[in-house]
């Protein structure tokens, strides 16, 4: 990805060839690109009906209060799946892959069904379109611009990672300090957003680099999981940053 170079424009030998490649990729890219958002936006719907049909049943209250493990199984869930994701990917497959991303989304609708006791209908909504606009807009800006955006996702990923430690310390720090959430709130949009346009561009360069092999299947659901993760976290950081609690 250092060396970002589209293969569309290395087919020049001959202007027929070279017409003809770069019609196959872009038809190729785009039935890849349209695999891995149809994927990430099934996820997110999945998710949001699996929060939202738990919170009408009561779970959250059964889950979360009362110092339940199951509540805390239920919370850690997703991180848990992620590492096991990372160590088993490679022998997994592509149904693998799909039963494993429809199991994420269900468990972090679990997750989430706190979302809908502690905030506002009126919140919630405008925090998901705001994301969804802020989504697409970025996703798209990642897939067309031909800036190499590399360099800007390692410091995006270092800036998740001092963000991560900066929330584990908030929480073991008794008290709550606004002005520590607010800017972790703030800090955490501005992170999931860049990271938004960055993995776009990554998916699409993965694909340049495996187009026409088996892998492309089990690539989508993967683009499609980063994405989501993308979404996700963009949405609950700025449904703290600007939600009304109930």
């Amino acid at each position: 990805m250092a060396n970002w170079s589209d293969p569309r424009t290395a087919a020049t030998a001959s202007p027929a060839t070279g017409v003809g490649t770069e019609v196959a990729f872009d038809a190729g890219l785009r039935k890849h690109m349209l695999s891995v958002y149809n994927y990430m936006a099934s996820g997110v719907l999945l998710t949001g009906i699996v929060a939202y049909a738990a919170a009408m049943m009561g779970i959250p209250q059964a889950l979360f209060t009362g110092g339940n493990i199951l509540g805390y199984l239920v919370i850690f869930a997703p991180l848990i799946m992620v590492f096991f994701l990372m160590a088993r990917v490679g022998k997994m497959s592509t149904g693998g892959m799909q039963a494993f991303f429809w199991s994420f989304a269900t468990v972090m609708g679990l997750s989430m069904s706190v979302i809908p006791l502690v905030y506002d209908g009126a919140s919630i909504a405008t925090a998901f379109v705001a994301t969804s606009a802020a989504f697409v807009s970025l996703s798209l800006w990642g897939y067309t611009t031909k800036k190499d955006l590399s360099g800007f996702g390692t410091f995006l990923i270092m800036g998740l990672v001092g963000l991560i430690i900066a929330s584990i310390g908030s929480m073991l720090i008794p008290g709550e300090n606004p002005a520590v959430t607010l800017a972790i709130n703030a800090i955490g949009v501005l992170i999931f957003a860049g990271l938004t346009a960055y993995d776009t561009q990554k998916i699409k360069s993965i694909y340049f680099q495996i187009a026409g092999s088996d892998m492309l299947g089990k690539a989508a659901i993967l683009g499609a999981l980063t994405l989501y993760l993308d979404f996700i976290n963009m949405f609950q950081f700025l449904l703290s940053l600007i939600g009304n609690r109930d």
